[in-house]
């Protein structure tokens, strides 16, 4: 039977809202995105690996989790109230953070250009190595997603999909008009507390489904 459409749009929402909040946090990867964008040094391939790896992890996650609620059906709350607390835990860093903001500055690297290949190597590293992308993707985003069947599931993730891409890709196409606005605290103060309120609402939401 197919879901109706309200349903497709709150699964897709949700998986956009919470991968925007989850991914915009001041780290080594957005750093280095916006580093490649400042230079303009291979920002497409950087943009769309960094995309697709999350979108990739993200998949794993939602449909890894959803077998598990098919063998494991006490799993389901228990993984709903785990995340639900997670978010509210990273809902009350992003408020905090936005009372002592700080910057986001490209990091510095050789003047000469780089290959392609060394480029996309250290785009990798920097998503593949870093242990929190695990956390955020397959573990909470997918239990997320993981609550959702059939098509819905499916909007879920493209949401995910799309919340990613873009942001990767105003990181890395705007960085030029981006890196003033992020050089100063206030830019990021209001965008921790936006981050913050949207991560504590998507905490009540799974609470009510515990």
């Amino acid at each position: 039977m197919p879901q109706p459409t309200p349903a497709l749009a709150s699964a897709f929402l949700t998986g956009f809202g919470i991968t925007l909040g989850l991914i915009v946090a001041i780290g080594a990867q957005n750093a280095f995105v916006l580093r490649q964008g400042l230079r303009r040094e291979h920002v497409g391939p950087v943009v769309a690996f960094c995309a697709l790896a999350d979108t990739l992890l993200v998949m794993v996650g939602v449909w890894t989790m959803g077998s598990l609620r098919t063998t494991l059906p006490a799993l389901a709350p228990a993984l709903t109230l785990g995340g639900a607390l997670f978010l509210f835990g990273y809902g009350l860093l992003a408020l905090r953070r936005a009372l002592k903001p700080h910057v986001l500055l490209a990091a510095q690297g050789a003047p000469e250009a780089a290959s392609r290949a060394r480029v996309l190597a250290q785009t990798a590293a920097f998503t593949l190595l870093n242990p929190h992308v695990y956390v955020d993707t397959v573990l909470l985003v997918g239990s997320v997603g993981a609550q959702e069947a059939g098509a819905a599931r499916v909007s879920f993730v493209t949401g995910t999909a799309l919340a990613s891409t873009a942001w990767f890709a105003l990181l890395g196409i705007g960085a030029r008009l981006l890196a003033p606005l992020f050089a100063k605290p206030v830019a990021w103060r209001w965008l921790d507390a936006l981050v913050g309120a949207m991560m504590l609402a998507l905490g009540l939401v799974l609470l009510r489904q515990v």
